[in-house]
């Protein structure tokens, strides 16, 4: 079943059915402003923080699961009907309303039309501002003039602290305190209280943010909930609206609610405009700013341009033409602006993710910044600063950063049991990533603190990470699992080993080795091969189970991922990274991988374990906390996807490799929503396995480390594309079907204007690349052969 399109040329996807399996969303703003809203005007808005700084509610967990939201409600006045420009809340029937919804890059625009009335109405956060606009347009279709009587509605946290707004009532219901001033409504919280600037995280502060509005005469406000909405009434049939006015109601304590009503006479084919402006301060102040900079509809139309020049612009760094329309549509829009969401905002801003999680995980963040170095390098070499001041002196790292309230060399260490294997090697992914994008190797001699004292070079920071983890090794000198190793299910203990991590240690040494002798830093070289050889021996040794590699050890010897086991005998992560960690030789991968392939693939994705985990204890395995076949319990849980796909690639298999991209491609479920139910142009965190009766429907979509390692794998292994130190590397893994292959890269500021030709319809090997009409006798081309225009041609033999 199909509910929209992509429209490629305006960089949106268009939702033409707006009943959709689940709400599909987007995103509006930035870190410091951020919003959520979906297809039918549901979602919240938040300041900073969507777990400290949320100032409008959302009911998660609910059905629909996307409200309430920023609403405008149409009252008939001659007719006592009344419907709201999304098709929900109110929900007319299908046959009777018409709703189109396109979400594009920062921007919602939803188009409706019920009995001869046609709305339009565009959801922005203008650029570098802290507040947001919903602009409405009104046309009379009708040959009759129509009376109606417009009705904002927004639902107001009592505290932007979503723990206290949500769960202490008995403090949280009598904090707020509504006003109207100059007809802009002020939310208040605690508003005795003084406000601190200097501390955020301090939630009874006092706290303000206004609803204004512009293009029309306000006739009446609530601020109220119960008051417009009625004690026994709800979103779909408020009170105000079967009765027809506001009552103008006053909210001090209890809750409070945005309502702005305002009277438009329409002629026939008459059009008018709106624009409700709502954001942080107070009305009298900021509020009355905002209000007077939106002087006419013509600014609002000239912050749209610039957002959607701003983002398009973003998103330019790499296109490309391929026979696959899906992955176009995916790979040049919904990708990479998936990964700056994601980049972003982490785990801590969805409809699924709701307060629980606050700031950056370390683990997280770092991988998500492979996804977007490339079109953002400036920012994220300020993230990735901000990420390596969260390692500790001991090399390991703070579970979680929050950049609202970082303090570098102030921060108090975590306890050993906190400490996660995995967490620091992921700097081996991203560190080289960004000097390999900018070339700006002097980064690796910047000295940044650690986050609870001392300092070093970025080349130490790293090499403190190898040694945290060569520090904690167990009995088969392999690292320990600590307090996980990524599979958080795995109760390996703190002196367990993972196999997993010792794949990461082994890249990380790898990569140490080539970083080292870049800086001509002989010592470390010879230090690093050295735990190479012995990690080399010991993974052969204890790793290798006769067909595949184990998951990892517990402390008293117990196998996790082997032959031994009944349950949750293999599992992916071990398989496809002893191949990215080059521990294995290609036929050995190919072997390991044919296993995988036997024992893991399904319809919809490669499974994260196999079998799922039932009766294992759980004091061994927690896993069977979940359903099987969903989350780490044998689902196809998609951030392993690109691994798979980089494994197979880096064997030369591009049909499997393309294969298994598509089979968690959002984009190819466009024509089967209903299957996969969340939106068809973002990434899941996973997909439901044959073992769920739920089989293919995703869940947990758009903050999610699948966006990265899909966009990484496409772009440096499928396309080839891969950044070098002093060039770049085109060494294409592509379906053998695809005969021509068009890729635009900006690479240091040069345009690459590259053709991959594939006439003999193979998988991969470069035969040869011709750079402005020069021949180049590798896949390797240096930076100084680069102009600031390239053609590129590539032939694949």
């Amino acid at each position: 079943m199909k509910f929209g399109y992509f429209d490629d040329r305006k960089k949106e996807y268009v939702i033409t059915r707006p009943d959709t399996p689940k709400s599909w969303g987007n995103y509006l703003g930035s870190t410091e402003y951020g919003a959520i809203i979906t297809n039918n005007a549901g979602g919240y808005s938040f300041y900073k923080s969507a777990a400290q700084g949320r100032f409008t509610r959302l009911r998660f967990n609910s059905v629909p699961m996307d409200q309430p939201g920023r609403y405008f409600y149409i009252y008939d006045i001659d007719k006592k009907d009344f419907w709201s420009a999304s098709w929900q809340p109110v929900g007319k029937p299908l046959d009777k309303f018409k709703s189109e919804c396109r979400h594009g890059t920062g921007y919602t625009i939803i188009n409706s039309e019920y009995d001869d009335i046609v709305s339009e109405t565009l959801y922005l956060v203008p650029l570098n501002k802290n507040y947001e606009y919903w602009h409405l347009k009104l046309t009379n279709r009708d040959t009759e003039k129509r009376k109606l009587r417009i009705f904002t509605y927004v639902e107001y946290a009592n505290n932007w602290n979503i723990q206290q707004d949500m769960n202490n009532l008995q403090y949280s219901q009598f904090i707020i305190k509504m006003d109207v001033i100059d007809n802009i409504i002020d939310h208040g919280t605690n508003v005795f209280m003084p406000p601190r600037p200097d501390d955020f995280q301090y939630s009874d502060q006092a706290r303000h943010t206004f609803l204004a509005l512009s293009g029309s005469e306000i006739t009446g406000f609530d601020t109220d909930r119960e008051a417009f909405l009625g004690t026994y009434g709800n979103y779909s049939k408020p009170l105000a609206l079967e009765r027809g006015f506001c009552s103008n109601s006053i909210a001090v304590g209890d809750n409070g609610c945005g309502v702005l009503q305002t009277d438009i006479a329409l002629n026939p084919g008459e059009t008018k405009e709106l624009t409700v402006v709502m954001g942080i301060g107070k009305a009298e102040e900021e509020g009355r700013k905002a209000l007077q900079e939106l002087s006419h509809p013509d600014k609002v139309y000239a912050e749209f341009r610039k957002l959607v020049d701003y983002w398009h612009n973003r998103l330019e760094g790499l296109t490309a033409e391929t026979p696959d329309e899906l992955f176009n549509s995916m790979f040049n829009t919904w990708n990479p602006y998936n990964c700056m969401i994601t980049y972003s905002w982490s785990r801590a801003a969805s409809l699924v993710y709701s307060g629980e999680r606050d700031g950056l995980g370390y683990r997280d963040t770092v991988q998500d910044m492979l996804g977007v170095l490339h079109l953002i390098p400036g920012e994220a070499r300020e993230r990735l600063e901000l990420m390596i001041t969260g390692q500790t002196s001991t090399g390991g790292a703070m579970p979680v950063v929050k950049p609202f309230a970082h303090k570098p060399g102030c921060e108090t260490r975590p306890d050993e049991r906190e400490y996660r294997s995995d967490d620091c090697l992921w700097l081996f992914n991203t560190v080289p990533a960004y000097v390999k994008e900018t070339g700006d190797i002097d980064f690796y001699n910047k000295i940044l603190p650690y986050s609870d004292k001392g300092e070093d070079t970025v080349f130490m920071h790293l090499k403190r990470a190898i040694e945290f983890n060569l520090k904690r090794s167990g009995k088969h000198g392999l690292p320990c699992g600590l307090a996980a190793d990524w599979n958080d299910c795995l109760q390996l203990g703190h002196d367990g080993e993972s196999v997993f991590v010792a794949f990461q240690l082994r890249y990380a040494l790898h990569t140490f080795i080539e970083i080292s002798g870049l800086l001509s830093r002989d010592k470390d070289k010879q230090w690093a091969q050295s735990h190479l050889k012995n990690l080399d021996e010991n993974l052969k040794k204890f790793g290798w189970d006769g067909q595949w590699f184990i998951r990892a050890y517990r402390a008293d010897g117990l196998k996790f991922g082997s032959k031994e086991n009944d349950e949750a005998s293999i599992f992916l992560n071990p398989q496809s990274w002893s191949i990215i960690s080059r521990h294995v030789s290609k036929e050995e991968g190919i072997r390991i991988m044919d296993t995988v392939k036997n024992r893991l693939l399904t319809d919809y994705g490669l499974l994260i374990c196999d079998p799922p985990v039932e009766k294992t204890d759980p004091e061994v395995n927690k896993s069977r906390v979940f359903n099987k076949g969903m989350k780490e319990n044998a689902s196809i849980f998609n951030h392993t996807q690109g691994w798979a796909v980089i494994a197979e690639a880096i064997l030369g298999r591009g049909n499997i490799a393309y294969d298994y991209y598509k089979r968690f491609m959002p984009a190819r479920y466009n024509d089967m929503a209903e299957i996969r139910e969340i939106e068809p142009y973002v990434y899941s965190q996973f997909t439901h396995s044959k073992y769920s009766p739920r089989n293919g429907a995703s869940r947990l979509p758009w903050l999610t480390g699948t966006a990265s390692w899909a966009y990484f794998a496409t772009s440096q292994y499928i396309l080839g594309l891969q950044p070098d130190y002093h060039g770049i590397k085109i060494s294409p893994c592509i379906p053998s079907y695809w005969n021509k292959v068009s890729v635009k890269r900006i690479f240091r500021k040069k345009l690459l204007d590259i053709t991959i030709l594939n006439n003999n319809q193979k998988e991969c090997g470069v035969k040869q690349i011709i750079l402005n009409g020069e021949k180049i006798e590798s896949d390797f081309i240096p930076i100084t052969k680069l102009k600031e225009t390239n053609q590129i041609t590539v032939y694949i033999e």
